[in-house]
């Protein structure tokens, strides 16, 4: 199903409240954005105990029950933990990865909250949730009858809403101050092949990870825990940020020129992440006309130029990627300076054709 409004997490309650309450809501969202915690928070906020079914682990007789004889008729009795006195919330976690028949079960007791003769008791809140065909995770088509049965809310990760989260809730401080800078970081698409991806749920596996191994971490196991857990290119870059926390290296002293560009090949991930943040720094200073410029911008344009000429000695590969293009082919630094940077170091030019 595709989202043609979408919400942030701290969204998701306020609407849950109006929602939940009266109709039975699902929610879509890609892989490890916090769907199950914030319906686990929600029911918890109502003082409902939250009751989950996976709808990859149920057979059609895990909702209706099985038979029973009763006074010489067959009575269809619902497993023990849907079939409460108290009222509940029931999630019902990868509802559209389960089977059809699986689906065709919960018709009667997301519409009518109802399986056979026992009701959902008075108060009772149904919630569903799952992820998108496009997400490359398992997910089968929903019946018509069954979309037309639901509320649907798309969520979407948002790092603002999750730094406030790990804030108070023992995030490592390496992720924190990470993210904080690059919040784009927080999320990628799933990919289309078996690797890794960056998600709020492995940065918490990160986080959980970093926090175990302590402050004696080496750099080979960091390297190994970062790409088990990330998007590559996150991983490098996570990886580079930890050796600016831990050396004399960084983004400032490089550009007063108390430090210079990391040499080693070991440093390759430093560099790489260095050279990113130079980027970054050189997209919010440097002004989009030469005219008028002023004398702090111009030493900022001299000193980026004999910056780049430095790192392009060490390798053409990284200081090419400072100037390089977005993913759409628009330039992303100044005309006038990418002009002066092609005649100051036609290497960089060659190098991006």
């Amino acid at each position: 199903m595709q989202a043609a409004v979408t919400v942030t997490p701290t969204r998701i309650p306020e609407l849950l409240l109006g929602l939940a309450t009266v109709r039975p809501v699902f929610i879509w969202g890609a892989p490890g954005i916090g769907k199950s915690s914030l319906v686990r928070d929600f029911a918890a906020s109502l003082g409902l105990e939250c009751v989950s079914l996976l709808g990859t682990q149920l057979a059609p007789e895990d909702l209706i029950g099985v038979p029973q004889i009763r006074d010489g008729r067959s009575v269809f009795c619902p497993p023990e933990a849907i079939a409460r006195d108290e009222p509940y919330c029931l999630f019902l976690d990868e509802l559209n990865a389960a089977t059809p028949d699986v689906q065709k079960a919960f018709y009667s007791l997301i519409l009518d909250r109802r399986i056979g003769n026992y009701e959902l008791p008075k108060g009772s809140i149904v919630i569903g949730a799952g992820n998108r065909a496009t997400d490359n995770a398992l997910a089968r088509p929903i019946a018509s009858a069954l979309v037309n049965r639901l509320t649907h809310v798309h969520l979407e990760a948002s790092a603002k809403d999750w730094l406030t989260w790990a804030a108070n809730n023992g995030i490592h401080p390496w992720i924190l101050d990470h993210l904080t800078d690059r919040p784009d970081h927080l999320w990628s698409k799933p990919p289309k092949t078996e690797e890794p991806f960056s998600t709020p749920r492995s940065w918490h596996m990160l986080s959980d990870a970093l926090h175990s191994f302590g402050r004696d971490l080496d750099e080979e196991t960091l390297n190994i825990l970062a790409h088990g857990t990330l998007t590559p290119t996150h991983a490098t870059a996570f990886c580079g940020y930890v050796k600016i926390v831990r050396s004399q290296y960084g983004i400032e002293a490089i550009i007063k020129g108390d430090a210079g560009w990391p040499h080693g090949m070991q440093d390759r991930d430093l560099l790489y992440y260095l050279a990113e943040s130079f980027r970054g720094r050189l997209i919010k200073e440097l002004p989009v006309s030469k005219d008028h410029m002023s004398a702090a911008a111009r030493q900022t344009a001299y000193r980026a130029k004999s910056l780049l000429v430095q790192l392009a000695e060490i390798s053409v590969e990284v200081a090419q990627s400072v100037i390089a293009s977005d993913a759409d082919g628009n330039p992303v630094l100044p005309a006038w300076f990418l002009v002066e940077a092609a005649r100051d170091m036609p290497r960089l030019v060659e190098a991006r054709r």
